[in-house]
C-alpha cells in the first residue's frame, strides 16, 4: 500500500500530460470534453472588439478532481491576460475580452496551469476583414467566332477574407428557356472567375441575341454582398467584328492629290451594315490622319489632300452602324507612293562672297535649305545655280549642279544676282532670284538667347529703327580648337518679328554661337552676336592646379582653362580651397576669366593642401588635391644668408692664413725696427783693434751689417783749415770707408778731386762688410747714401761729445798736406769707425795705418 500510495502522483501527471498533450484538445474530445472554447464570432470587421470564454470540467479531466487549476490565455505567441471564476457545476470559468482586433488571422488558445505543468486544452481561430468592395468599370464583348460574351472589370480593395466572385445575368424568361435569366424567384450566375481572375465568358447557350439582358457581378463574403453597376445590353451592340482588308490603293485622277481605295469585308460580318474609318501617315510624321463616316460593306472610298511624290501607310477599321459598340482591329497596313511634280515655291538662300586675290573675280559661297516638303513634290535629285534667269527655248550655263545644299563658285566682278532652282524625275522649279547685297546696314539694338528645351533655342532681339524685310540667324558649335564645320542657318522671313526657334542641330550641355542679321531692301545689316546652353549641369572635370611659386607666406597656382567642350556651362566662377594640418580651411572665389591665384597670408614652414572647385548655374565640381609646402625664409632672406655666410668664410679663411703666416703678416703691419743701443754691431771691434786694445767685450759675436754711410763735405786739398776756436763741434764728420779685402785697416777718406782738378765733395762711396768669424766672403754691397748725420751704431756707452773727442781736434800733422791734416786713426771708443776702412787708401799714403 505504502508503495502504492507514492506512486499515485507520479501515474497522476503522467495522465494528464497524456490527455492533454499538444492537441490536446482532441485528448479531451475523448474524456467527453472537459474543457471548450467560445468566442462571439470567429469573423469579425477589423479593428472591432471580440469576447471569448474558456470552460474546464474538472469532474471530467481525471487528475484534475483535486488541487487549484490556473487558466491562462495566448494569441497566437502573445499571452492575454483574462478573469477566472468558479462556475457552476464545479467548473472554472475564464473570460477574455479583446478590445481592439487589429490582425486578419490569428489563433487564441487556452491554457491550464496545475502544480506547476502547463498544457493546451482548447484553441478557437478568428478571422478579421472588411464587406466586399463593389466591383467596377464592367464591360463587356461578344466574339463573333464562337459567340460568347466575354466580360471583364475591376475588384475593388481587398476584403482580408474568402470572397465569391460571380458574373451574373437575367433575360426574359419567354424569350429562351435556356438563358440565364432573373425573376422575382430565381437568379441564374452566367459564370465564376477562375484563378483571381477578374474576367470570364457566359457561353452562346446561356445569350440571348438581339434582346437586352442586364448583366452586373456580384461578390459575397461572410460579413456582407456588393454589386457592381448593371449592363442593360443587346449582345450584338457589343459585338467586334474582323478588321478589313484593303485591296487596291491609286491616284484618280492623275497628277492630281487624290487616291481612291478599295477594301473587302471579312465574311463573319458579310450580314450587318458597317460603319468604316480609314487612318494613314506619312513615313516623317508621328502622327495618323484620320477619315470618318465610311459606310458600306464592300467598295471603295476616294479622298485628297495627299502630296505628291510621298509614300503613304494605310489602315481600315469597321463596326456595325446601328450600335456604338466596338471597332474591329485595324486591317493590316499598306504603303503606297503617290506620283511626283515639278518642285514649286522659292528656296531660302543665305551667302557670302569676297573678290579673289587676282581681284577679277568674285568669290561666292552660295547656301540654301531644302524645299518644304509640300513644295519638294517628291524627292529631290539636285539642284542648279545659273548667273542669269532661263528663257524659252535657250537655258543659260550653269555655275553650280549639286547634290548639297551648298555651293561654291566664282563669278564676275559686279555680279549682283544669281538664280537658284531644285528639280526631280517631273520636272524643275522655278528659279528663286538672289540678290547679293552688301553686309552695310544697321545691326540689331539687343540680342539674347535662352533655352527652349533640351535641344532647342529661343532667340530674341530688339528690332532696328529701319524696316526690315527678313532675318537670317546663323548659328554654330564653340570648340576649343577651331574649327571648320560650317554653321546651321535659317531665315525668318517675318520682318516685324523678334524671336525665333532654332533647333537644327542643338545639343544639351555644349555651347553654341548665335549671330543674326536683319536684311534690308538694299543691304544687309551687321550682325550682332551672342552665346547660349540649350541645358547646364557641373562641369566634367575641374582644372588641374599648378604650383607658379612660393614663398614663406605666399603661393601663386595656376590652372589651364576647363577646355569648352567639357564646362557643361557658363563658367560663373572658380573656387580655391586650401587647409593645412589643423584643418583650418579658407578659401576664394576667382573670376573665370583669370588662370592664376595667389594665395597670401600662409604660415611659414607648414604644409597645406589645395585644390580648386570651377562652378556653373547647374553645379560644381572639384578638382584633385596639390600638396604644397611653405618656405621658411623669402629669397631675398635666403640670398641675403647665402651672402653673410660667404663673408664669414672668406673671413675666416683670411684668419687661418693670417694666423698660418703670423710673422710675415706681423712684418707687413708692424716692421721690426732695430734698436742700435742693443745692437750687436755696437759692441764689435775688428780684429787688429782686439789684439793691441784689449777692450771688455771685444771678443763678443756681433753683427757686420752696416748701414748707408754718409759721405761729409770737407775742404778743398791744400788749403789751409780755418781757425776754430777751441771745444766746438766739427761741423760735418769725417767719411771714413772701409776698403775691400779681408783685414783692411782703417784709413781717413781723402776726397776725390772732380775731373776738372777741383776740389769736390765725394757724394756716395762703397762700403763691405767684412766677414765675420770664418765666414764666406758676401759679394759686395751697394748702400744708399743716408740723409741722417747721427752716428749710426753708438756704444752702449755714452759716445763722447765732439769736444771731447780728440780725433776732431788734433792738428793735422806736417807731413799731411792740406788743411785739413791728416785723419788719424779711430780710437777704440768708435767700434763702427774702427771697421771701416777707405776704399783706395794707396792715396793717402801720408796718412798713418795700423
Amino acid at each position: 500500500m505504502a508503495r502504492h500510495g507514492a506512486g499515485t502522483p507520479f501515474l497522476l501527471r503522467l495522465s494528464l500530460l497524456l490527455l492533454l498533450r499538444p492537441g490536446g484538445e482532441w485528448g479531451l474530445s475523448r474524456t467527453l470534453g472537459c474543457a471548450s472554447v467560445a468566442v462571439g464570432s470567429p469573423i469579425v470587421p477589423l479593428g472591432s472588439a471580440i469576447t471569448a470564454s474558456c470552460t474546464i470540467w474538472s469532474e471530467l479531466c481525471r487528475g484534475l478532481e483535486k488541487g487549484k487549476v490556473r487558466i491562462t490565455w495566448m494569441l497566437d505567441n502573445e499571452p492575454m491576460a483574462g478573469s477566472q471564476r468558479r462556475g457552476p457545476g464545479g467548473t472554472e470559468v475564464s473570460n477574455l475580452t479583446l478590445p481592439r482586433f487589429n490582425r486578419t488571422q490569428a489563433k487564441l488558445w487556452c491554457w491550464v496551469e496545475w502544480n506547476g505543468t502547463k498544457q493546451r486544452v482548447g484553441m478557437a481561430e478568428i478571422r478579421a476583414g472588411y464587406p466586399p468592395a463593389k466591383p467596377f468599370n464592367l464591360s463587356c464583348v461578344l466574339n463573333l467566332s464562337d459567340y460568347g460574351l466575354t466580360c471583364q472589370w475591376e475588384q475593388g480593395a481587398d476584403s482580408h477574407l474568402p470572397t465569391s466572385v460571380a458574373l451574373k445575368c437575367a433575360g426574359d424568361l419567354r424569350a429562351h428557356s435556356s438563358c440565364c435569366c432573373r425573376s422575382r424567384a430565381q437568379v441564374v450566375t452566367g459564370c465564376t472567375p477562375q484563378s483571381d481572375r477578374n474576367r470570364c465568358t457566359v457561353p452562346r447557350r446561356l445569350l440571348q441575341l438581339y434582346r437586352q439582358m442586364e448583366i452586373w457581378v456580384s461578390a459575397a463574403n461572410a460579413l456582407g454582398t456588393a454589386e457592381s453597376e448593371h449592363l442593360y445590353i443587346d449582345p450584338m451592340d457589343v459585338a467586334k467584328l474582323d478588321p478589313p482588308a484593303l485591296q487596291s490603293i491609286q491616284s484618280i485622277p492623275f497628277q492630281t492629290n487624290c487616291v481612291a481605295l478599295t477594301w473587302e469585308m471579312a465574311r463573319s460580318n458579310a450580314h450587318m451594315e458597317l460603319q468604316c474609318e480609314l487612318r494613314y501617315r506619312a513615313s516623317e510624321d508621328p502622327a495618323w490622319a484620320l477619315v470618318t463616316d465610311i459606310v458600306g460593306q464592300t467598295g471603295t472610298t476616294q479622298y485628297c489632300g495627299f502630296l505628291f511624290g510621298t509614300q503613304y501607310h494605310f489602315q481600315m477599321r469597321c463596326r456595325r452602324s446601328s450600335a456604338r459598340g466596338y471597332w474591329s482591329e485595324w486591317s493590316p497596313g499598306r504603303n503606297y507612293t503617290t506620283h511626283e511634280k515639278a518642285p514649286t515655291g522659292k528656296l531660302d538662300a543665305w551667302w557670302s562672297t569676297q573678290p579673289d586675290r587676282a581681284g577679277g573675280q568674285l568669290e561666292v559661297q552660295l547656301r540654301w535649305k531644302p524645299p518644304r516638303r509640300q513644295e519638294a513634290n517628291g524627292r529631290v535629285l539636285g539642284y542648279r545655280v545659273t548667273l542669269s534667269p532661263r528663257r524659252r527655248g535657250r537655258d543659260p550655263p550653269t555655275v553650280c549642279n549639286t547634290t548639297h545644299t551648298q555651293c561654291s563658285f566664282s563669278a564676275p566682278v559686279g555680279t549682283r544676282r544669281v538664280y537658284l532652282s531644285a528639280y526631280n524625275t517631273a520636272g524643275e522649279s522655278a528659279a528663286t532670284e538672289v540678290v547679293l547685297l552688301e553686309t552695310k546696314g544697321e545691326p540689331l539694338a539687343r540680342l539674347w538667347a535662352m533655352p527652349g528645351g533640351e535641344h532647342s533655342l529661343w532667340v530674341h532681339w530688339e528690332a532696328p529703327p529701319a524696316p526690315v524685310a527678313a532675318y537670317i540667324l546663323e548659328w554654330q558649335r564653340v570648340f576649343s580648337e577651331p574649327s571648320r564645320c560650317s554653321a546651321c542657318w535659317q531665315m525668318e522671313r517675318d520682318g516685324d518679328a523678334t524671336s525665333a526657334l532654332i533647333q537644327d542641330g542643338i545639343e544639351p550641355f555644349q555651347r553654341y554661337n548665335i549671330s543674326v542679321y536683319p536684311l534690308y531692301k538694299d543691304a544687309i545689316g551687321v550682325p550682332i552676336h551672342t552665346t547660349a546652353y540649350s541645358k547646364q549641369k557641373a562641369p566634367s572635370y575641374a582644372p588641374k592646379l599648378h604650383l607658379k611659386s612660393i614663398s614663406k607666406s605666399d603661393a601663386e597656382l595656376c590652372w589651364d582653362p576647363v577646355p569648352v567642350e567639357m564646362q557643361n556651362g557658363f563658367i560663373t566662377s572658380y573656387t580655391i580651397f586650401w587647409a593645412n594640418s589643423t584643418a583650418e580651411v579658407s578659401s576664394a572665389a576667382v573670376n573665370p576669366s583669370l588662370s592664376s591665384f595667389v594665395i597670401r597670408e600662409l604660415k611659414p614652414s607648414t604644409l597645406y593642401k589645395v585644390h580648386i572647385m570651377a562652378s556653373t548655374a547647374a553645379g560644381s565640381t572639384n578638382g584633385t588635391s596639390l600638396t604644397l609646402v611653405t618656405m621658411v625664409l623669402d629669397d631675398i632672406e635666403i640670398q641675403f644668408l647665402f651672402l653673410t655666410l660667404g663673408l664669414i668664410f672668406v673671413l675666416l679663411i683670411l684668419l687661418l692664413i693670417c694666423f698660418q703666416k703670423n710673422g710675415r703678416v706681423k712684418q707687413q703691419f708692424w716692421p721690426s725696427v732695430p734698436d742700435p743701443a742693443n745692437s750687436s754691431l755696437g759692441k764689435w771691434v775688428p780684429v787688429e783693434l782686439q789684439q793691441h786694445l784689449h777692450v771688455p767685450g771685444a771678443r763678443e759675436p756681433g753683427l757686420a751689417t752696416i748701414s748707408t754711410v754718409t759721405v761729409l763735405e770737407r775742404a778743398t786739398w791744400g788749403k789751409e783749415p780755418p781757425t776754430e776756436p777751441a771745444g766746438t763741434f766739427l761741423a760735418m764728420p769725417q767719411p771714413y770707408v772701409r776698403q775691400e779685402g779681408p783685414s783692411c785697416g782703417w784709413v781717413a777718406a781723402e776726397p776725390h778731386r772732380g775731373p776738372r782738378g777741383s776740389g769736390e765733395t765725394i757724394q756716395y762711396a762703397r762700403v763691405v762688410g767684412d766677414g765675420y768669424k770664418g765666414q764666406q766672403h758676401a759679394p759686395p754691397r751697394l748702400y744708399l747714401r743716408s740723409s741722417s748725420s747721427q752716428p749710426l751704431l753708438p756704444d752702449p756707452s755714452p759716445s763722447p761729445k765732439p769736444y771731447q773727442n780728440l780725433w776732431f781736434h788734433r792738428a793735422a800733422p806736417d807731413s799731411c798736406p792740406g788743411d785739413g791734416g791728416c785723419p788719424e786713426e779711430p780710437p777704440a771708443t768708435f767700434p763702427l769707425l774702427q771697421g771701416l776702412r777707405i776704399s783706395g787708401a794707396e792715396e793717402l799714403h801720408d796718412c798713418r795705418t795700423f
